[in-house]
């Protein structure tokens, strides 16, 4: 499917070997293709998974195709192994709090990294037969393991044979974005591809990028006992955030001993027998920073490239992926895209719901059904961090951009009880509405479960609840979620005008 080659699974230990078993076994042999499918999909990640499960589901006869790992990053170099390794970093941070709870250790903390990764690879071969092959095979899907490429209008081939299709689905993915720093490419640096192939922790870590990989694993191997540099080119982390929200997250990481080396750009590495020697420019100012190992986590490339795109013209770009419209069509009537190959939103849940539509448009587009656009979504997402950082709808950025005046309200959680008895008052929620209504067009929350709390204003989004009704709402006391209420008050509060209190007073005044 790319000229990209995937690195390899290692250590070939039990647990990956049972994950390999499941999601690329060894002895597989592809079927004998179809007459016909009514949807061909490339690639086996969440999107194409989600896509090739749901089709087969309805009726469809559907060939699902991939060239590595099915479960694509999610499963395999995504999510289940970073929360896995979030959760035991968590852990040591919690100890090293006890403390501060009256709880007194009998000795040092001690991490056993690989004890911690060889938990992270057993929850993942526990998993990944969710994700398998041979599951699929039982849901009726044709799954085929090789490289594809279109072969014509109507075909896709792999391993010598096409398959004929009346609409394919582009579902490849993305990988890691290593740029081009002179020297980078021969330190051999880790990606969220390779990092979970780790057995051992490195003394040093270089982070390079700010963004979500770059801050959740920075601040893991932090708490898991490296010395952790992040190198990021902006002035502060998580730049496409709320800036106050993110200031609460860099200010737990320097806290926590996390050297920040901001507005950088890296200039060269050099190897120097053992250690690296990241070479950068802070403005006027270079310096040398040394590491036993280097993480790029500076974005995402799309998987585009070997696919033969041409020969059907479907428009691409190296950068932003597939081209598609708001129903997620190429520029080929009947080929479809979804998830990270096409999408702005580079997320599992993304991928996820990018799928249904595609179900949706590619098979049933002239049904009762109809077709649904991508603009109708409503896209949350959460950085997990400690404090976590979530958002969903319109930053204040873009509503400004689409000429939508906001009014904002902000409560923090240091006035909330359930985070002032777990001493946790850090962040905040923030919600954005229409100017002048209840209608709520975003919100922000930074915090501990913050990519939970967020899932309430998710919900008050896509059924039109305004924020005067989530003061209605009656939540568990003390719960963090208590917030969100308080906002709705705040809300009220503003709809009482002087001339509605005047009235109030009135009518307290002829009841005595």
């Amino acid at each position: 499917m790319s000229e990209f080659t995937p690195p390899p699974v290692t250590p070939l230990d039990v647990h990956n070997r049972a994950l390999l078993g499941h999601v690329h076994p060894p002895d597989w042999r592809n079927p004998t293709p179809a007459e016909r499918y009514d949807l061909v999909v490339i690639g086996a990640g969440t999107a194409g998974l989600v896509t090739a499960a749901g089709a087969a589901g309805l009726g469809a006869k559907v060939a699902l195709v991939e060239r590595h790992l099915m479960g694509g990053d999610c499963l395999n170099v995504g999510c289940v192994p970073s929360k896995a390794l979030l959760r035991s970093a968590h852990a040591a941070a919690e100890v090293r709090r006890a403390a501060e709870f009256g709880v007194t250790l009998a000795g040092p903390l001690t991490v056993d990294f690989p004890a911690v990764m060889a938990r992270l690879r057993q929850l993942r071969a526990g998993i990944a037969p969710h994700d398998g092959a041979k599951r699929f095979t039982d849901l009726g899907v044709d799954v085929f393991l090789g490289d594809a490429r279109f072969a014509g209008d109507s075909y896709v081939e792999v391993a010598g044979v096409k398959l004929p299709y009346r609409r394919a689905v582009i579902a490849t993915g993305a990988r890691a974005f290593v740029p081009a720093i002179p020297g980078l490419a021969a330190a051999q640096p880790l990606t969220n591809e390779t990092v979970f192939n780790l057995t051992e922790l490195p003394r040093r870590l270089v982070v390079l990028g700010g963004g979500p990989i770059g801050c959740e694993l920075a601040q893991a191997f932090c708490r898991l006992g490296a010395e952790v540099t992040l190198i990021h080119n902006k002035p502060h982390l998580l730049d496409r955030e709320d800036p106050e929200a993110a200031a609460v997250v860099q200010r737990a990481f320097e806290r926590a001993g996390i050297r920040l080396v901001l507005g950088a750009t890296v200039e060269r590495v050099e190897v120097v027998g053992g250690p690296k020697q990241l070479h950068v420019r802070t403005g006027d100012a270079p310096t040398v920073h040394a590491a036993d190992a280097i993480l790029v986590a500076t974005g995402r490339a799309p998987n585009v490239t070997g696919l033969n795109l041409e020969a059907v013209g479907v428009a691409y770009d190296l950068r932003s992926g597939v081209q598609v419209d708001d129903f997620l069509r190429t520029t080929h009537p009947h080929v479809y895209a979804c998830g990270d190959v096409c999408s702005r939103w580079k997320f599992t849940h993304a991928a996820d719901f990018t799928a249904r539509l595609v179900i949706q448009n590619a098979l049933f587009a002239l049904g009762p059904l109809g077709r649904r656009r991508v603009s109708s979504l409503h896209m949350a997402w959460c950085t997990y961090t400690d404090p976590e950082l979530a958002h969903t709808g319109l930053t204040a950025v873009e509503a400004a951009q689409a000429g939508i005046a906001l009014d904002t309200y902000t409560q923090p959680f240091d006035r909330v009880d359930r985070a002032l008895t777990e001493s946790d008052p850090e962040g905040f929620v923030r919600l954005h509405t229409r100017r002048g209504t209840g209608e709520i067009v975003g919100a922000t929350i930074v915090g501990r479960g913050a990519g939970d709390l967020i899932s309430e204003v998710s919900v008050a989004l896509a059924g039109k609840v305004g924020l005067g009704r989530l003061a209605s709402v009656i939540h568990p006391y003390p719960t963090r979620a208590e917030a969100i209420r308080k906002l709705g008050d705040q809300f009220n509060k503003t709809r009482l005008t002087p001339r509605a209190a005047g009235f109030l007073k009135l009518l307290l005044a002829l009841k005595r």
